[in-house]
């Protein structure tokens, strides 16, 4: 009855969804291309060969896939990997890094969750195995893989304890949902437990893929290039901004500041770039953006790092980085990146979808906790004053991101597994 439920929840918002698609089109043409696929409706012919599916939902996934997606095109020239979004970020996050591998990584959206989209879906690319990350479990889509016998895992899972609350209100579906998943690849124990609680069969602990992910040789020199147009100022970034959290961050910056002080400010989404610029120039601070590609003057205060596929770069960039999504409670951004390059962290009271990486970072020394986001920037502020602390939070932090890799291998050998068993299953291994 639940399933039913849902279904026709669905049923019934798929017309604003469609609505909703046009809006956001008129801020991002993106989301105006590929409806049809949202549909599950192909023009093309079936593809021949049975691919890995990957589903990352938009840039955070995408790029936590990519040690994932390398090492299995790694295993066999005969791989073929289809990855799905649900965003245009995260499709284009797709394509800039994989379209080096021609046709052998694949592009598409998922469909809305409603089965006949989900069976139609399964059916056009009759993948051999598919992997949902993080968090992206669609009921109707597990179910009706499982229907189909096309073996489906949750890797890199995590799941907060307010979510697990939630799908423990229901817990007959989520029960049924969960129960249809062939494994959990899941970050931490208390993910694992949290999972194994909602009904998920085979849970186990493979860590967190995002520390695979080593900063790439580009992005270091990039950053090289924004420290030239900075020059030898104190610098500040605050990073993947979500909406409500720039304007407190502003006024902190604009009251703690010292005179030459620069705020590099990059927002989440790109949609919101034009109007963080626009929140800083109504404060009255002379604002740049990293798009004029020039050396920064010296009157600018704010530089909105308005590109996409750069934060690596930010970070290296930055003498102390504000991890967005931390100030208000929306669960904290990825830390890991900036303690990969060896830039000290601070973080808001909000970090549960980063709940054990936060915790961890804080432990080794490579991050500190604020209780707000004033006393997050006098804390940034203050970490400019302090060269030899903040050498030893960036070495802290190499060497905790560099502690706790190893998740790519083993979620690889599980999907291997899948992977082969399922093509056992159908008479034989393919390509």
């Amino acid at each position: 009855m639940s399933r039913l439920l849902y279904t026709i929840a669905w049923l019934l918002a798929l017309p604003f969804a469609l609505l909703r698609l046009g809006w956001r089109g008129m801020r991002e043409r993106g989301y105006w291309h590929g409806i049809s696929e949202r549909l599950a409706i192909y023009g093309g012919p079936q593809p021949r060969s049975q691919p890995i599916w990957i589903h990352a939902v938009s840039v955070g996934e995408t790029r936590a896939a990519q040690p994932l997606v390398e090492a299995l095109l790694a295993r066999s020239d005969q791989t073929r990997i289809l990855l799905t979004q649900m965003t245009p970020t995260g499709r284009r996050t797709a394509q800039s890094l994989f379209g080096r591998h021609g046709d052998r990584v694949a592009f598409a959206y998922l469909p809305w969750d409603l089965p006949w989209l989900a069976r139609r879906f399964l059916r056009h690319y009759s993948p051999r195995a598919g992997a949902l990350m993080e968090t992206e479990v669609w009921p109707n889509l597990v179910i009706e893989a499982k229907a189909l016998g096309i073996p489906l895992a949750l890797v890199n899972a995590r799941l907060s304890a307010r979510s697990a609350r939630r799908y423990g209100r229901l817990r007959r579906f989520s029960g049924q949902v969960f129960g249809a998943l062939a494994l959990v690849a899941a970050q931490t124990e208390a993910d694992a437990g949290r999972l194994r609680a909602c009904g998920a069969p085979e849970v186990m602990v493979s860590g967190n893929l995002k520390f695979d992910i080593a900063p790439p040789a580009d992005q270091l020199e990039l950053a090289q290039t924004f420290r030239g147009w900075r020059g030898a100022r104190r610098t500040i970034l605050a990073a993947s901004t979500r909406e409500g959290e720039e304007i407190p961050l502003l006024a902190a910056f604009m009251q703690y500041r010292r005179p030459g002080d620069l705020l590099i400010l990059v927002p989440r989404h790109p949609q919101r770039f034009a109007e963080v610029a626009a929140l800083a120039r109504a404060q009255g601070l002379p604002v740049a953006l990293r798009s004029a590609e020039k050396t920064i003057e010296a009157a600018t205060e704010v530089w909105i790092g308005d590109s996409m596929g750069e934060m690596f770069a930010y970070y290296a960039a930055a003498d102390v980085a504000l991890i967005g999504g931390s100030w208000q409670p929306l669960g904290g951004q990825n830390l890991i990146e900036a303690c990969a390059v060896g830039t000290p962290v601070v973080m808001g009271p909000h970090t549960f979808n980063f709940a054990e990486a936060s915790r961890l970072a804080i432990e080794a020394g490579a991050a500190l906790r604020a209780e707000d986001v004033d006393h997050g920037m006098r804390l940034a502020l203050a970490l400019l004053d302090q060269a030899a602390e903040r050498a030893s939070m960036a070495a802290a932090g190499k060497a905790f991101a560099r502690a706790h890799g190893g998740a790519t291998e083993k979620t690889v050998r599980l999907l291997d597994g899948l992977a082969n068993a399922h093509s056992h299953g159908k008479g034989g291994e393919m390509g």
